[in-house]
């Protein structure tokens, strides 16, 4: 039985759909699915199993203890650490068959000479991680240890924005010094669909794969992976000229019934959804009313068509209003409303 206030389905079939939409784009393309800060609140250890089990053999994740946590003993399975050597000592990559994401001529003077495998960020004009394009003359291109060359697009969501095209020339002229084993790598998932010359041998799909998206042109290709759902703790009556929760935002102008939801903060429910947002019970909807609390937000559900009672579940995000209309509402993407779902939302695999 399920005691949790919160449950978060993750739907299996429709993330592998995902995955394999990507695969489907070009012939030989690797696919290589971000599975950094806990496969973005899905559970780092069961999407990684779970993308194995599909032929999956290349992952990125952000840092050393990430890595770590995978343990992969296979050597034909590619975990790359995107934040790259920092200070860690290079016998710990060597020792967990993790591949460093070299981001600056200092790692790359420390790496060159190991015989650790290793691949190399170019910054082409995102001005974030990465080795700024000038510096590239300071490589040995023929180092037989580079695995592979990736950068990554500043505006991919952004389909007709010329940033894109400046950064993929770069990054093309880039490519013509490397010796053909290399792999290149620029597209993440809205990159991935931009037109096939973003694809190059890799590309690194995030939130794609787990359901997300910032422009239609990709929401009408992938399928949704998540539902949220949230339990009814408490039912009430409120009089008229009552206030609902802190600093009295919201005031009733007739006698109405509430349902307390016990998510806040922690779960992923922001303080900008107080007296904006929506959750749904079948095909009704019901308004947030008052501020959103730390562990708890109310409803107002006078005008439900069922008998909403302690410990149901309502809908905060699922197959008809997906997290990238909830990610709007809260001003935000839905990158931000996954990774910030809580550990205390019981994760439900189907």
């Amino acid at each position: 039985m399920i005691n949790e206030s919160g449950i978060l389905n993750i739907n299996t079939k429709n993330l592998i759909h995902n995955y394999n939409f990507f695969k489907k784009l070009k012939k030989k393309l690797i696919v290589a699915p971000i599975i950094k800060a806990n496969a973005y609140g899905l559970g780092d250890k069961k999407i990684f199993n779970l993308l194995l089990k599909n032929s999956c053999k290349n992952f990125f994740v952000a840092t050393l203890d990430e890595g770590l946590r995978l343990n992969n003993k296979n050597k034909i399975i590619n975990i790359f650490v995107l934040n790259g050597l920092q200070d860690y000592n290079i016998k710990r990559f060597f020792n967990s068959n993790l591949i460093p994401v070299i981001n600056s001529i200092e790692e790359y003077e420390k790496v060159k000479k190991s015989g650790l495998r290793f691949a190399i960020h170019i910054d082409t004009g995102i001005n974030r991680l990465g080795i700024p394009i000038e510096k590239t003359k300071e490589i040995d291109f023929k180092n037989k240890n580079i695995q592979l060359i990736l950068s990554h697009l500043s505006s991919a969501d952004e389909y007709k924005n010329n940033y894109n095209l400046k950064q993929k020339q770069i990054f093309t002229r880039l490519k013509n010094k490397f010796n053909n084993k290399v792999i290149f790598s620029l597209a993440n998932s809205h990159g991935a669909i931009l037109n096939k010359s973003y694809l190059y041998d890799m590309i690194r799909p995030g939130i794609g794969i787990y359901g997300g998206f910032e422009n239609n042109k990709l929401g009408k290709r992938i399928k949704n992976v998540i539902t949220l759902k949230g339990k009814i703790i408490q039912v009430k009556n409120i009089q008229k000229n009552q206030y609902v929760g802190y600093n009295r935002t919201y005031k009733t102008k007739t006698k109405i019934k509430v349902a307390i939801i016990g998510l806040g903060y922690e779960d992923g429910i922001p303080r900008s959804l107080s007296n904006n947002g929506y959750v749904y019970f079948k095909k009704n909807k019901f308004k947030i009313i008052g501020r959103i609390s730390m562990d708890s937000f109310t409803v107002d559900i006078s005008r439900s068509s069922h008998d909403l009672n302690i410990g149901m579940y309502l809908d905060i995000i699922n197959d008809e209003h997906k997290i990238d209309k909830f990610a709007k509402l809260c001003k935000t993407i839905p990158n931000e409303i996954l990774t910030s779902i809580g550990k205390r939302v019981y994760r439900k695999y189907e």
